[in-house]
């Protein structure tokens, strides 16, 4: 299964990714995580992202979509893949079909998690991150063990300049704007496509997940 959780910022698709990861056992594929493995471990390619990350630029798709390649590749066969967040815009999801061809694999699922937007504000707004490990947890919905706290390593939790509540409005303009229309993208692709409502807490929410895409508990 080869797996893209799609959605707008603060609906859970980190959240919801890691849940089903658990469940099944598949490989989660967070971009940003392999960027930040990729430049911590000086890879060729690692190397290449820092440089415009350094600049203060964008790292091209085409860069990015070779770091999943190299994942992927290093995946043993059969493995059940969740792309989580990825790809962000048409051009990117055009470029990552020609290289999943190009491995004789293709995406045969797509969830999209929906929310109203003032919903996704207050998630937004009540976000923590861990700055060591990447886990991200929510003052009302998905609070840490311990306030203020990481679970996993006991980093203090910070709250990210782009979860402040001023710029969430931006956020969720872009994503309307380039993201949001991957969903016809994929809807006129092979991929099943289905929508599930992600209002309610992680547990309700992952339940709906694993049912649309057939995975028992």
């Amino acid at each position: 299964m080869y797996l893209i959780l799609l959605g707008p910022p603060g609906v859970g698709k980190g959240t919801q990714g890691v849940l089903l990861a658990d469940a099944t056992g598949w490989q989660r594929v967070v971009t940003g995580d392999l960027l930040r493995t990729a430049k911590d471990e000086g890879t060729p390619l690692g190397l290449q992202a820092e440089q415009y990350m350094t600049a203060g630029n964008l790292v091209p798709d085409q860069l990015i979509i070779k770091m999943v390649e190299e994942k992927l590749a290093a995946l043993p066969d059969g493995t059940g893949v969740i792309f989580d967040g990825f790809p962000r815009t048409e051009a990117q999801a055009s470029a990552f079909n020609v290289m999943l061809d190009s491995l004789s694999r293709t995406i045969d699922a797509v969830v999209v998690l929906d929310a109203g937007d003032q919903v996704l504000t207050d998630r937004i707004a009540g976000r923590r991150s861990c700055r060591s490990c990447g886990s991200v947890y929510n003052t009302v919905l998905a609070p840490p063990k311990r306030e203020g706290v990481c679970d996993n390593d006991g980093t203090p939790l910070f709250h990210r300049a782009d979860d402040q509540a001023d710029t969430v409005r931006n956020r969720l303009d872009v994503y309307h704007r380039e993201t949001e229309p991957l969903i016809a993208y994929y809807e006129g692709s092979e991929a099943a496509v289905h929508r599930v409502p992600s209002e309610g807490a992680p547990d309700e929410v992952q339940g709906k997940v694993r049912e649309v895409l057939g995975v028992g508990e």
